[in-house]
């Protein structure tokens, strides 16, 4: 905690020295992307993109889940991509999955859950009917389990009303990433092959 304290207290100086002048964000803000990704620590969007303050508007939550979108019983998740669309009118969407992921990994195993209610609630909006468990088997990074869960994520966000209209619309792209943390790789979704390879 030390050093992040420390850090933290010379974060102007250093924002100077960098010549970063971080007054022009009393303007407001106007990202070009939405990153959603998971709370996992070793997912760390703007060293991943090298994007710089103000670039991207990061969404992150337990396994990368989108709640389904349900105006009467609205969350922090659905208010903070609607506010990205209609709002920030970001230009695309990005959904990052990643290997090792404990979240997904629970899901395809089908691990006991009921020590942890909050996490085994959370996790059960994004099981498909039927389950989470995959009938070929996985290894330890769980990479074909955390690819199809990006992509039904990605999928349960284009059923928001204001990300359905942006894309229909032309003004907003979507995007499913999948993230290796053991080599750094990144591979993108392709729609016309429904498989990840090398952005």
């Amino acid at each position: 905690m030390r050093r992040l304290i420390d850090h933290a207290r010379t974060f102007p100086a250093r924002c100077g020295e960098s010549g970063r002048d971080l007054r022009e964000f009393e303007a407001g803000q106007r990202p070009s992307t939405m990153f959603i990704t998971c709370s996992d620590s070793r997912v760390v969007p703007a060293l991943l993109t090298g994007a710089e303050p103000g670039e991207l508007f990061e969404m992150r939550t337990a396994g990368n889940i989108v709640p389904p979108y349900d105006p009467d019983a609205p969350t922090s998740e659905m208010a903070t991509v609607e506010y990205a669309v209609c709002v920030l009118e970001v230009s695309d969407i990005i959904l990052c999955g990643h290997s090792h992921c404990g979240a997904v990994g629970a899901l395809a195993r089908g691990e006991d859950l009921r020590t942890l209610p909050a996490v085994r609630g959370w996790l059960g909006r994004s099981a498909p009917a039927g389950g989470f468990q995959d009938p070929e088997g996985f290894g330890p990074d769980c990479e074909q389990p955390v690819q199809r869960h990006a992509v039904a994520q990605l999928d349960t966000l284009r059923a928001y009303p204001c990300v359905d209209r942006a894309v229909r619309e032309g003004r907003l792209g979507l995007h499913a990433w999948y993230y290796e943390v053991h080599t750094g790789a990144v591979r993108s979704h392709r729609i016309s092959t429904g498989t990840f390879s090398s952005l």
